[in-house]
């Protein structure tokens, strides 16, 4: 009768993610942040892991730690795998709540357009349970719970137009961090069009938080219309100046494909496609 081998002892789930991540992500720190622990804790894992294999993953240098040719060689398997395994766990929760997605989107975009527009979501589609994460940047894994994107992209359209409190005459230049260039792109595009405004302002974190500076008379702010669009139709704010064209513009990207998030980025698209018709 023949006999099965005894099976391999799993080797620790959670520093296999550890190694994965620091080795992605090229550190220890950016790994812990990513992972929601301590980097004390990354250390400990990757220490483990190695003394029970008895083997190096990582060399330990001045500037840092870096992968050994065995964990380079590693080190895509792991992440397939970790790819593979939330994907398995994501049809598992689609199972479970076929109408409740998420939606990964700039803070910015969350808050002055999307947000706005949950209801009339919702209202399209009965039972859809809408999750809105902000994030600066795409992710770049398939480690996250994120149905669809919607970021700025090349390819898309918007509007550039500088947009101060009603009665507004005075004040500094606002800005956000992520978009501070706007402001010399609206120039060069309008040289014959002085710069409304009396020098730099306050640059926020958060676009948010200068379209409420505007809106309250601290200054004037280098609108995109896609965001200051409703602002400029509920009169809370007003055009100083004139429109210039971008050739980007809000665009949303199908991560997971359920039969929820296909229908919610056909509907997405169209509304930024009928806001951009109407401008």
């Amino acid at each position: 009768m023949a006999l099965r081998p005894a099976r391999a002892p799993d080797l620790p789930m959670t520093a296999l993610r550890a190694l994965e991540a620091a080795g992605r992500l090229g550190g220890f720190a950016p790994a812990a942040v990513e992972l929601g622990v301590t980097p004390a804790a990354i250390t400990a894992h990757i220490k483990g892991l190695e003394a029970r294999l008895g083997l190096t993953l990582f060399s330990r240098e001045v500037r840092g730690v870096v992968l050994t040719e065995a964990g380079v060689r590693v080190l895509p398997k792991l992440t397939a795998a970790f790819d593979a395994l939330e994907v398995a766990q994501t049809a598992l929760r689609q199972e479970a709540s076929p109408l409740s997605l998420t939606i990964g989107t700039l803070p910015s975009i969350a808050q002055l357009w999307l947000r706005p527009r949950l209801a009339a979501l919702e209202a399209t589609m009965p039972g859809l349970a809408v999750s809105i994460t902000a994030m600066e940047a795409p992710p770049d894994t398939r480690r996250d719970a994120t149905d669809l994107t919607l970021f700025i992209g090349s390819g898309g359209r918007d509007w550039l137009v500088p947009v101060a409190a009603p009665g507004w005459t005075d004040g500094p230049r606002l800005s956000d961090a992520t978009w501070v260039g706007d402001w010399t792109t609206w120039h060069r595009a309008l040289p014959g069009e002085a710069l409304p405004g009396r020098g730099a302002g306050p640059v926020h974190s958060l676009y948010a938080l200068a379209v409420e500076d505007a809106q309250s008379g601290r200054g004037v702010l280098m609108g995109r219309l896609s965001l200051v669009g409703s602002a400029l139709a509920d009169g809370k704010l007003v055009a100083v100046g004139g429109r210039v064209p971008m050739a980007e513009g809000m665009q949303v990207t199908i991560r997971r494909g359920s039969t929820a998030a296909r229908r919610v980025a056909r509907l997405l698209t169209a509304w930024i496609a009928d806001a951009d018709s109407g401008r």
